[in-house]
């Protein structure tokens, strides 16, 4: 939406002048206490016609909208019984005058319990109706085969990529009974012919990627949940005390890596490292999937224990994956997105976490215990704590 008429009217003096959205919309309710839904907010745009940003400010502000004025009627409206409801993806593209007028509840994503629950009850009965199939006797989905579409073919917040799935099964399916094969066909068994190869393999890469020394699990929120972050070191014999970060690094995260180098600098002793080990060396820190850009101060303690296990030879247990945020003095502070990295973790095969002690009330309250099945939660206040927990004794770190 450009044009700011479309929120507060026309004047009656245009030809074609008609009454603003908000009145109109009441007109068709045909109450002045309605539950208004106002969609996709951030989308706003302004130009030459107006800024309807600035428009909607008299509309959803409790201390003025008691008076809206549409162009078209010109005459005070009370709109303070009507209860507002906007959506939006992000909250950054949102007028900060705007987002101070209103309450912001975030939502989370699906857990797969959820999905595999809105698949059975919605989605799948919907699409087996539009393609012409009886749930009955022409296709099934399974628990099983719902939880490797979700796994293996779709990673997102909701359920639409899952639809879409689901649809190309019953589609490929009406084609196969238009032509005269009557079987009803177990959808379990036929993924990979349907929806092609799995396009998500995060389990066998964990363990591969682990077999080194210099390789931590982190964790990372995403808009779309949770994801698995490999962080990678290495030392660089006969450098000059140089740092390089690739990975398409934001400013934030190469924060957390100068601020975890400095940390293992000065903690070297404690891991039986010679300091000088530092003036010659240069240290290379590398988050793969490059093309993706991240940021947040999450990863920071990822980073140090990848360093610690590069520069000691300690490989880090392929079973652990941290999150948390470093401080020069050795600390691991709170950070968000718990519930997200945590049912990444369990989904890749994890089998124990390490979050920060300050998010222990995030995951009592966001996680039940089926969520976590066996994955085993661990909380550490310091980095000492960390590295008694996830760094493997010498003996045990050869590849």
């Amino acid at each position: 939406m450009h044009d700011e008429a479309e929120i507060g009217g026309h004047r009656r003096t245009y030809i074609g002048a008609l009454l603003g959205q908000i009145i109109h919309g009441l007109r068709c309710a045909g109450a002045n206490d309605p539950v208004f839904m106002l969609d996709e907010i951030d989308k706003l745009g302004r130009d030459f016609q107006g800024d309807p940003a600035s428009a909607l400010l008299e509309v959803l502000d409790p201390e003025q909208n008691f008076s809206f004025r549409d162009n078209y009627l010109d005459v005070a409206f009370d709109l303070s019984k009507v209860l507002f409801i906007t959506t939006a993806n992000q909250l950054d593209t949102v007028p900060d005058a705007l987002r101070d007028s209103m309450e912001v509840i975030e939502l989370q994503g699906y857990t797969e319990q959820e999905k595999i629950a809105i698949a059975v009850r919605y989605l799948i009965p919907r699409q087996t109706r539009e393609n012409g199939l009886d749930q009955e006797t022409m296709v099934h989905f399974s628990e099983e085969s719902l939880s490797d579409i979700i796994q293996h073919y779709t990673r997102e917040a909701g359920v639409r990529n899952l639809e879409r799935a689901i649809g190309t099964v019953c589609r490929k399916q009406a084609r196969r009974v238009a032509a005269g094969t009557r079987q009803c066909l177990e959808a379990s068994r036929e993924l990979t012919e349907f929806l092609g190869p799995p396009k998500f393999r995060i389990e066998s890469e964990v363990e591969e990627r682990t077999r080194r020394p210099g390789v931590a699990i982190g964790l990372a929120w995403t808009p779309v949940g949770g994801d698995v972050l490999f962080v990678e070191a290495g030392r660089i014999p006969g450098g000059n005390k140089g740092l390089m970060m690739t990975g398409q690094l934001g400013t934030v995260m190469q924060e957390s890596v100068q601020a975890a180098l400095t940390w293992v600098r000065a903690q070297a002793p404690s891991f039986d490292l010679d300091p000088q080990i530092f003036m010659h060396s240069d240290v290379h820190v590398h988050v793969p999937s490059g093309a993706i850009p991240k940021d947040g101060p999450s990863a920071g303690v990822t980073v140090a224990m990848a360093l610690v296990s590069a520069l000691t030879g300690r490989r880090v247990n392929p079973n652990f994956a941290m999150t948390g945020e470093i401080t020069l003095t050795g600390l691991i502070l709170p950070v968000g997105g718990i519930k997200e990295k945590i049912l990444a973790a369990k989904r890749s095969g994890i089998r124990h976490m390490v979050v920060p002690t300050g998010n222990e009330a995030n995951v009592k309250e966001e996680l039940k215990s089926e969520q976590l099945g066996d994955l085993t939660v661990h909380f550490a206040r310091t980095m000492e704590e960390l590295a008694q927990l996830v760094l493997l004794p010498a003996s045990e770190s050869t590849a």
